[in-house]
């Protein structure tokens, strides 16, 4: 299965985007032993409209000409399930296992998702109550990408 997180916005030189790098390549070395081919990230520009529903639409429509067809679609989103670490794995272990070709992990800008990506999507998660950066969303979902990894290969990494 291939993963690819397709985010609006980008995340400069900094500790954050040292820090989804690292997650990343480990991501990219313990996930290719499960199974997932491939960890990609596209980075799209934010919608430089004037309203939020044009926004909202340009960012739509820039995500959904990177999503392949038949992929599992996961929102990023502060309304989505607050899921723990075994239950993401759990999620991502049996989309691997029906042999689904795509799951892509979509984060939207500024103003969020569009509501039709978010009806497209077959989970929604949140990472707490809190409403966060999209810099900060893409380092959180890497890790759990990360410790999903390790939780499916038995890994001691995750301690919970």
């Amino acid at each position: 299965m291939r993963i690819a997180v397709i985010a609006v916005g980008r995340l400069k030189q900094g500790p954050e985007r040292e820090l989804a790098e690292r997650y990343f390549e480990r991501f990219d070395e313990a996930g290719r032993k499960l199974g997932f081919r491939e960890l990609a990230i596209h980075e799209l520009p934010e919608s430089r409209a004037r309203d939020t529903a044009t926004r909202m639409a340009e960012e739509a429509a820039a995500i959904s000409a990177h999503i392949p067809e038949k992929s599992v679609l996961v929102a990023l989103d502060e309304r989505g399930q607050n899921l723990d670490s075994t239950v993401f794995a759990r999620h991502l272990g049996r989309w691997r296992d029906e042999g689904a070709g795509h799951t892509i992990f979509m984060i939207g800008g500024a103003d969020g998702l569009s509501p039709e990506l978010r009806r497209k999507a077959k989970l929604a998660i949140a990472f707490g109550s809190a409403t966060w950066p999209h810099q900060m969303v893409r380092v959180m979902l890497l890790e759990q990408l990360y410790r999903a990894a390790t939780i499916l290969a038995g890994h001691p990494y995750h301690r919970a």
